[in-house]
């Protein structure tokens, strides 16, 4: 498990990790992502933490949802605003 920030939800600090592993190639386009159980045991988190995470990539379009199969990550990238592409 790892430690969490105390001035940030958790549930974004995980999302930064699942987003970091499929910018890194890690979790490759159309390869399913964690589960919310599966987040629940890598991370510790509640089960209403897991979901945040999973609506919060999907609304980015990095994951989509197939009822009844998983979490999968999407295909095509969503675009980054140039404003977030930058190094601060």
């Amino acid at each position: 498990m790892i430690e969490f920030a105390p001035d940030e939800p958790r549930w974004r600090q995980v999302a930064r990790i699942i987003r970091q592993r499929i910018d890194d190639g890690t979790y490759q386009p159309g390869t399913r992502v964690p589960s919310v159980v599966e987040l629940l045991e890598e991370f510790g988190i509640a089960t209403s933490t897991g979901q945040k995470v999973h609506r919060g990539l999907r609304a980015e379009g990095l994951i989509y949802t197939e009822p009844g199969l998983g979490s999968f990550v999407s295909k095509k990238r969503p675009e980054v605003p140039a404003e977030d592409t930058e190094e601060s």
